[in-house]
């Protein structure tokens, strides 16, 4: 890990952070009260984009088949989706930097906006693509870790950045089960107009709350997606036999399972072990989820080989933040939370397509098998290579 000079050191952070407060022309205290609003601001705004997101994701596959697409077909339109964010990851991110966290954060919102106006209206195959174009610059999640990173000292940071896992189990709770029985009861658009809606009232908050500062900085924090979670929606109507009901139910209960391991598990775990152990811990666990997917037969099989899912999501999403974290400057973060955003999207991209030839040629299974010998194989190389790592605690 290469040595910081002076200006990038801790210290010189916190005195940065100070600085931040100061340069709203208040006292500190009440400087300090006014970026928890901002921050909670940001909190509820990830809270409810989330939430939309996660109501359409599970009415999307039905949606997709009452137009007639199949399971190819819903493949394609989410490799779209992927593409686009794909592109629009290091865009946002130079964007940030050039305009701030409040412009970047508001055309995110906007674009949710754009994005579920379309999906209300889509009564047609070609509308129900063109509606993933506004995705190119949806990236909710960075712009608010922009606006937290900016607005919080290094020492406060970590836990900061936490509590958006937190906010993503409660997008993924509500969501899912809201989508499902609003679908149910009232139509398979509505969703579509609660998120229209619930957009518009982000991208309100986001223009009266959310500071500009000149020279934003920021932190990534990447959100691992397997290939069998990129294919669930598929998985879940054609494997398990779910209505849309009983699929926002099970995408519920990951996130019920993601608060609980963000909350309660992950911070004792970064404070006691080194980032080498956890490294290897999420992808050893990662190995023993592949497998038990090869095997999984039913949904109760699933609802027990999710809760190590979710758990080496959670060990390699903070490890990889923390190095990230040390190994960026803290300079032009922005166009480098664009690159690293792009990971996600590059996940969507490449994992739908493939997902559909692995399911249709060889079954679910194939996931499993897939994601065994990928983390054995990597598991292996993290034991005999001397990693760059320190064998440091990650807090």
């Amino acid at each position: 890990m290469s040595t910081m000079s002076g200006k990038n050191s801790p210290e010189g952070e916190e005195g940065a952070g100070r600085m931040k407060s100061e340069s709203w022309g208040q006292s500190n205290a009440a400087g300090d009260v006014r970026r928890g609003r901002v921050i909670l601001v940001a909190y509820l705004i990830v809270t409810l984009e989330l939430t939309f997101l996660f109501m359409q994701f599970g009415v999307m596959p039905y949606l997709a088949k009452s137009l007639g697409l199949d399971s190819v077909g819903f493949g394609y339109l989410q490799t779209t989706f992927g593409v686009l964010q794909l592109v629009g990851g290091p865009i946002f991110g130079r964007f940030a930097d050039q305009f701030g966290n409040r412009a970047a954060l508001t055309l995110s919102c906007a674009s949710a906006s754009a994005f579920f106006l379309l999906l209300s209206i889509s009564t047609s195959v070609p509308i129900l693509f063109l509606s993933r174009l506004p995705s190119v610059f949806m990236h909710g999640l960075p712009g608010a870790q922009k606006v937290i990173t900016d607005l919080t000292a290094p020492s406060e940071r970590a836990a900061a950045l936490g509590k958006l896992g937190l906010c993503f189990g409660v997008g993924i709770i509500i969501g899912s089960a809201l989508g499902g029985v609003i679908s149910t009861k009232f139509g398979i658009f509505v969703p579509m107009y609660f998120g229209l809606v619930g957009s518009l009232i982000n991208t309100v908050l986001s223009v009266v709350w959310i500071p500009s500062p000149s020279k934003p900085k920021s932190e990534h924090r990447k959100t691992e997606h397997s290939l069998f979670l990129i294919m669930f929606s598929i998985i879940s109507i054609e494997f398990f036999g779910l209505e849309a009901v009983e699929s926002g139910y099970l995408m519920s209960y990951f996130g019920v399972l993601q608060m609980v391991v963000q909350g309660l598990v992950i911070g004792k775990l970064t404070s006691h072990c080194t980032e080498q152990t956890l490294l290897r811990l999420g992808v050893l666990v990662f190995a023993g989820v592949g497998l038990g997917m090869a095997l999984m037969r039913t949904v109760w099989h699933y609802c027990i080989i999710v809760v190590p899912l979710v758990f080496a999501f959670n060990v390699l999403g903070t490890i990889t933040d923390s190095i990230l974290t040390k190994a960026v400057p803290s300079t032009d973060t922005g166009a480098m939370l664009g690159i690293c955003a792009s990971v996600q999207p590059l996940t969507r991209t490449v994992g739908p397509t493939l997902g559909v030839i692995l399911y249709k040629q060889f079954g679910v299974s194939s996931f499993g098998y897939l994601q065994l010998i990928v983390n054995a194989s990597l598991f292996v190389y993290l034991l005999k290579s001397k990693s760059p790592l320190r064998d440091t605690k990650s807090h």
